[in-house]
């Protein structure tokens, strides 16, 4: 009898890839949803046992989703496949009933591990004297995804690259950064101001700038750090002297260090192109958004920007970092895409 299985994850992308992943002898029936919601009516419809759930999602994410299943006492075993690969992320979907976690992207190995220690999928569940057909349900399932573009494709490869910066700055300040769905999108580079339109206020900002380089690619990370995240950020570092210019700098030089060549180093994985990183330079000091965005934007006038917000919980610590495509790098961005997505 077919295993009900469901994938749920707001990218096309990873949908595509988690069906992708499964063993093609698996006999199941397979479906998907875009959010938490859409997941948690399939399984009342009692069309999952299976379900792989990513983590950050709109409308309901998967600690929410996870924390419903139990509450309802559905009946469901969930897998989270995630980027967000913080100790701590491991920790709480265990509690809320998860019954393993996979890092993406996807290590197929990993997966069928977890598949046979569950009694889910074995390979000798497959007769050694029948040839086994593929299963011609996921590959229809896979064949209705709709096609994947620059910016689904740029989206997922974000979420990737934002958890391991994210699991670098957790391990090193031993917290939870608490993570959203990267915003990707191709703007007029006198909008960027509008794209931290959130920012704004009576607060004050300091930020660094750093350029990353390959095979007709480039572009630059710009970290923008709240001045008010000083005085949180130098007691996690058990930084015990005065906060001055000095001190100020070697923060703010640290966050960049870890926020910013992580998630160079993660997007070049994810596009299979090799960045060289120049070294980060202060952009600016003190000063309110526009006068940051102001002085970087001037060297081109269109730009794929991708925006990713940092935020520690139980700290008064947050940040945006932007990742920003130069323009004449685009026609070779898509190419990159288009290779590796078909």
């Amino acid at each position: 009898m077919s295993t009900k299985v469901l994938i749920c994850d707001d990218s096309n992308l990873a949908r595509k890839q988690m069906a992708r992943s499964l063993p093609p002898e698996w006999d199941i029936e397979i479906c998907f949803a875009e959010h938490g919601e859409e997941a948690l009516e399939v399984i009342k419809a009692g069309d999952a046992e299976v379900m792989f759930i990513d983590l950050n999602m709109p409308v309901m994410d998967g600690y929410e989703t996870l924390e419903n299943i139990t509450k309802l006492d559905l009946s469901c075993m969930s897998i989270v496949v995630s980027g967000d690969i913080q100790p701590e992320a491991h920790a709480r979907v265990k509690q809320l009933g998860a019954i393993d976690f996979i890092k993406k992207p996807i290590d197929q190995e990993k997966l069928s591990e977890i598949l046979n220690v569950y009694g889910l999928f074995r390979p000798s569940d497959v007769q050694a004297d029948t040839p086994a057909a593929p299963n011609t349900n996921i590959k229809e399932a896979i064949d209705g995804i709709s096609q994947i573009d620059y910016r689904d494709y740029m989206q997922e490869a974000s979420n990737v690259a934002m958890g391991q910066a994210a699991n670098l700055l957790a391990r090193h300040l031993n917290v939870f950064v608490k993570l959203p769905i990267p915003n990707v999108n191709l703007i007029e580079v006198g909008e960027l101001a509008m794209a931290l339109a959130h920012t704004e206020g009576s607060f004050s900002y300091s930020a660094v700038c750093q350029g990353f380089t390959g095979r007709g690619i480039s572009g630059e990370s710009l970290l923008v750090f709240n001045d008010s995240s000083y005085n949180d950020m130098a007691e996690l570092l058990n930084f015990n002297g005065e906060i001055d210019d000095t001190a100020e700098l070697e923060l703010l030089m640290e966050m960049a260090s870890i926020l910013s060549g992580a998630c160079i180093n993660g997007l070049s994985q994810q596009l299979d192109l090799p960045f060289s990183q120049s070294h980060p330079v202060v952009l600016g000091r003190h000063v309110k958004v526009d006068e940051l965005i102001g002085a970087s934007a001037n060297t081109w006038k269109q730009t794929l920007a991708i925006e990713i917000n940092y935020e520690i919980e139980n700290h008064n610590i947050s940040c945006d970092l932007l990742l920003l495509f130069t323009e004449d790098s685009l026609e070779h961005l898509y190419k990159q895409i288009n290779f590796l997505v078909n």
